[in-house]
């Protein structure tokens, strides 16, 4: 402890010499530099967090759920479900029927769609469903036999509205049923819209009910379970398993496994690209604490005649690192967990500040044509950015900040260790 009061003593009272040096402007910028790295990875990390999870998020509450369970015997049904709703990590379970269709609107257009049966009363019952899931024309009923709700990419490419009539021409999934058939017609009750366009594009919804009649009597039932927590999605295939061996679980993991991948590769691609930034400013303090060092020889003996060691003589330039360095992530960090909780605010202030300088310029140069000019809309646009801030994202991000310039300045220092009194007293 004393050690490291002294070190931190000597390395302030050098840094307070080196503030009227020609170093000085060196350990700003890097301060600088590792404070925008920060800032602009935490920005740019919550934006892609904020899209990412919009997909995810509505590829799970309406699509894959965290774990699908099928191949349940008819006999073992009401156990299973007795099991999922005791089990304190189950949130909810959905069942549904689904099957792939060929769809036919009034107007002849076709297109193909994944026809889902599920609850009447799902929209209640999956609070979780009901949050992705945005009825944008009708309501979300399911009540009446022949109902159906569709994806709005998918009515647009139909031409339906509420009150149309749509009929399923090919249908899969049952041998009980014929594949090709005119009578399976529905009436749209509802135009949805979620996160993710190929779910807009390509589902639709009836009720549970009238899946008996539309996907006969030999469809498979599934269930959708949604979890407290996602990660604990191994762990429950593990229990359905161990209660039915011959059930078949998937996980929202292996859903969609090639669609995270492509998300998680991007994502990691994007990180490695904005840490380039920390790299330039760790060359940065390199550079600069070599000088220091060499600049520093005559103390650097001083404080070895003392009996000082060179590693805590070396340890004296590794703390001037993690001050430059903290006193860079710092502010970095509170800028950038501000931007983002203010993503919309901070753009408008930008749309304004552009528009300022815009009509100045052109009062100034083009008298008369400031009536004109108008506020870019496509600020509007980037306010809407969707953000989401993960704690551990922001930690390792703060922590790499500072902890890249505490290597910078060990590598940089490391020479020390070859000092002599000796040699630096003969060079004098």
């Amino acid at each position: 402890m004393q050690d490291l009061k002294w070190i931190y003593f000597v390395s302030r009272r050098i840094s307070r010499v080196d503030k009227k040096s020609r170093s000085a402007a060196a350990s700003w910028l890097a301060s600088a530099g590792i404070c925008l790295g920060v800032m602009a990875l935490i920005v740019i990390m919550s934006v892609m967090n904020g899209f990412q999870m919009s997909y995810i998020d509505s590829i799970i509450e309406i699509s894959s759920h965290h774990v699908q369970v099928s191949r349940i015997q008819k006999y073992g049904e009401t156990e299973f479900e007795q099991r999922c709703r005791k089990d304190k990590e189950v949130s909810g379970i959905v069942p549904f029927y689904e099957a792939q269709g060929l769809m036919a609107g009034n107007t002849g257009m076709q297109a193909a769609s994944l026809v889902r049966a599920v609850p009447a009363g799902i929209m209640q019952e999956d609070p979780g469903f009901a949050n992705e899931l945005k009825i944008i024309a009708g309501e979300f009923d399911l009540s009446e036999p022949g109902s159906i709700v569709v994806g709005v990419r998918l009515a647009r490419q139909l031409q339906l509205r509420v009150g149309s009539t749509v009929n399923i021409l090919a249908l899969s999934g049952s041998s009980s049923q014929p594949i090709f058939s005119r009578g399976r017609t529905f009436t749209v009750k509802g135009i949805f819209r979620c996160g993710y366009a190929d779910i807009n594009a390509s589902y639709s919804f009836i009720g549970i009910a009238s899946a008996k009649n539309v996907f006969g009597g030999q469809a498979e039932k599934k269930y959708g379970i949604k979890l407290k927590s996602g990660l604990r999605d191994a762990a429950f295939i593990r229990k359905v398993h161990a209660w039915f061996p011959e059930a078949a679980a998937v996980s929202w993991r292996e859903y969609n496994r090639s669609f995270f991948g492509v998300l998680r590769m991007e994502k990691n691609v994007l990180f490695m690209l904005v840490l380039l930034i920390f790299v330039v400013v760790a060359v940065n303090i390199f550079n600069s604490m070599r000088r220091l060092v060499f600049e520093r020889k005559e103390e650097i003996a001083v404080l070895s005649a003392l009996g000082a060691s060179p590693e805590h003589i070396q340890n004296v330039f590794v703390m001037q690192g993690a001050c430059a360095g903290t006193a860079g992530s710092v502010p970095g960090l509170l800028l950038g967990i501000f931007i983002s909780l203010n993503m919309r605010t901070v753009f408008f202030l930008l749309s304004k500040i552009q528009f300022g300088i815009q009509f100045a310029a052109a009062f100034l140069f083009h008298h008369g044509a400031e009536k004109l000019l108008s506020e870019n809309s496509m600020f509007a646009v980037y306010a809407r950015i969707p953000v989401r801030i993960f704690l551990h994202e922001v930690i390792l991000i703060f922590l790499f900040g500072i902890f890249s310039a505490l290597i910078a300045s060990w590598l940089a220092s490391r020479s020390i260790l070859k000092l002599t009194v000796s040699e630096v007293l003969r060079n004098e």
